[in-house]
């Protein structure tokens, strides 16, 4: 019973989020990809609110459910069905009364499983799709039969382009760049290689004085588009994982003709993502890198990566929980990621079953058995972790959502109290799993 009334409102909300397109004819913005969707869609989000009138997919809404959601403008119900049906009689009235409804929408469009996209798609006919990029090993794989379906799925997306609509790839990544062959609408690339029509160069970690010492505080690169050559500078958030996002926000930025001196400006003042390589204060003086929303073996090798570039004066440490949903590559994405970390961390934690692969993986690059600490469960890794953590450490949180690594940086967390407002899943029905 439950299934089939979950079946019936997901038909009733996406028939009126149809209507309601139908009626205000926003301009769409659709964003895909096996890393960076959120990412990607919150800075174009920073940058185009600048501009018009424009709502985003809120989290993570990326879904058969949350899509409809997002242009109905309502939260997830949950299991409350009252506010279920508060969602219906909501998206009645956007299609029976006049309202001020946003110029453009920007959706993010995730798959879980076959024929998630290609049943969006259906409805959805974006202005303008963007993908992020794809991994070799994507997350989710372990529901298909292939990274190649997974890639397969993803182009449903480029393929259902309005016949004027734009299409944004990332030119690093030799798979989105195959998804040029799927249309024949106007392309722009971001990237740092060469043939990016929005091309990020110089990337340098920026770092500022904190209580007498050097600490990581955000980055900055070039940027070059149509002539014009600029600066651009994120806050509180480290990693190319921060620079590719405002590439693409910058491509649509491009795409629509918008002075790239206001864009830079805009991006000034853009919030990394919860969860997303995020800068927080820890106890002891440390330093917190807070990328627990999710993992995937490109996403992990990227951030790891950073934690290994960051030029601190204290102990780097790293704590990686299971990457989910790999299927068949599981035991060996998980050594990967061990052998990388192991080469240069000062302690290791891992959480879950499949993690005692990266520890695996870091003994075999030499680390000492004595720095490695392996748990079944977040919250105790974190607690343990309280425990050992001196000043001036520097920690890099990841895992997969299942694997819950928020409560790690709860535990060590320098303002629990702001938890809400800085933590990924805080919301009640997430602090009840």
């Amino acid at each position: 019973m439950k299934t089939i009334l979950k079946k019936a409102v997901i038909a009733i909300l996406i028939w009126e989020a149809k209507l309601v397109l139908q009626k205000y004819k926003p301009k769409i913005i659709a964003v895909t990809g096996s890393v960076g969707k959120t990412s990607t869609k919150d800075a174009t989000f920073s940058v185009l609110s600048h501009f018009f009138f424009v709502r985003k997919s809120e989290k993570s809404f990326n879904s058969e459910i949350g899509v409809p959601l997002t242009i109905l403008g309502c939260p997830n119900g949950w299991n409350n069905p009252f506010i279920w049906l508060k969602n219906i009689f909501e998206g009645l009235a956007l299609i029976l009364m006049p309202n001020n409804y946003p110029d453009w929408l920007i959706l993010e469009v995730g798959a879980d499983s076959p024929g998630d996209i290609q049943a969006i798609t259906k409805w959805i006919k974006p202005d303008i799709t963007m993908v992020t990029r794809l991994s070799k090993v994507p997350v989710h794989v372990e529901f298909f039969a292939s990274p190649e379906d997974v890639f397969r799925e993803k182009g449903y997306l480029v393929s259902a382009l309005k016949r004027d609509g734009i299409l944004i790839l990332n030119a690093d990544d030799e798979d989105v760049l195959a998804f040029r062959s799927l249309v024949d609408n106007k392309t722009i690339l971001f990237g740092v290689g060469i043939g990016a029509d929005v091309l990020g160069s110089d990337y340098e970690i920026m770092y500022e004085n904190h209580d007498g010492k050097k600490e990581p505080v955000g980055v900055n690169f070039n940027v070059e588009y149509s002539g014009n050559r600029v600066r651009a500078e994120l806050r509180r958030g480290l990693g190319i994982q921060q620079m590719y996002p405002a590439l693409a926000s910058m491509a649509v930025a491009r795409a629509l003709e918008l002075p790239i001196e206001k864009v830079v400006s805009a991006l000034k003042t853009h919030e990394p993502s919860l969860g997303r390589m995020r800068i927080l204060r820890g106890i002891k003086k440390s330093l917190i890198i807070d990328d627990s929303y999710n993992s995937s073996p490109v996403a992990s090798f990227e951030a790891i990566k950073v934690l290994k570039d960051i030029n601190v004066s204290g102990r780097k440490i790293a704590v990686i929980g299971d990457m989910l949903e790999l299927g068949i590559y599981s035991t060996e994405e998980h050594k990967k990621a061990g052998k990388q970390v192991g080469e240069f961390v000062d302690m290791l934690f891992t959480v879950g079953v499949r993690s005692r692969g990266v520890a695996e993986g870091a003994l075999q690059a030499g680390m000492s058995e004595d720095n490695i600490f392996q748990y079944e469960d977040s919250r105790e890794a974190g607690k343990d972790l309280e425990i050992m953590m001196r000043e001036g450490d520097t920690v890099l949180i990841k895992g997969s959502q299942g694997v819950r690594m928020e409560k790690v940086v709860e535990e060590v967390l320098a303002t629990p109290l702001q938890k809400d407002k800085l933590l990924v899943r805080q919301d009640t029905e997430w602090k009840k799993r």
